[in-house]
């Protein structure tokens, strides 16, 4: 009895099965009952861009010759805004420091990178604190950062501005 019990176990056991498998087909829903069909409200989209954000729409200085390059939903109802530059790093980072009479920070030193954080951060209302971020995109031989503008001029901007308002509710009262 002992041997036929060994001799039937192999057969019983489970046989290995390849890993990933393959997803089992679902069976089909039964179909839902005809409705008359009403058209679906779309869904709420954010209001398109209507050009180059202004000093005061903003809340912070752009510098004199920079070009507006696009606009970025950072979250909790704040937006990243990007302009390229042919001005240097260091004229920037003396530009900045200047108009906003902040020293600010060396975030990074390759590539160059250096903040001005205005304001004060509120974690449960904002994704980033607000501020500028200037980036030296000549860094390391870099050609720097591409204008994404066909034909636009420069083909390449040394140097990028990245602004970070508060949101709306977190802006100061004027």
């Amino acid at each position: 009895m002992v041997v036929v019990i060994a001799l039937a176990a192999p057969a019983f056991a489970q046989v290995p099965q390849p890993f990933p498998r393959p997803a089992a087909p679902t069976p089909a829903a039964p179909p839902a009952p005809q409705r008359p069909a009403t058209p679906a409200a779309p869904p709420p989209q954010a209001p398109p861009s209507t050009g180059a954000p202004t000093e005061a729409t903003l809340g912070f200085p752009i510098y004199p010759t920079a070009q507006f390059i696009a606009s970025y939903d950072a979250g909790r109802g704040q937006r990243y805004y990007i302009f390229g530059t042919t001005a240097t790093y260091g004229e920037l980072v003396a530009y900045y420091r200047t108009q906003l009479k902040e020293k600010g920070n060396q975030v990074f030193d390759e590539p160059p990178t250096h903040m001005f954080e205005v304001g004060r951060f509120r974690e449960e209302t904002m994704a980033f604190p607000p501020g500028v971020t200037i980036k030296d995109w000549t860094w390391g031989g870099s050609q720097g950062y591409p204008n994404p503008k066909p034909g636009g001029q420069p083909a390449r901007f040394p140097s990028i501005i990245m602004i970070v308002p508060a949101p709306p509710a977190a802006a100061p009262p004027r």
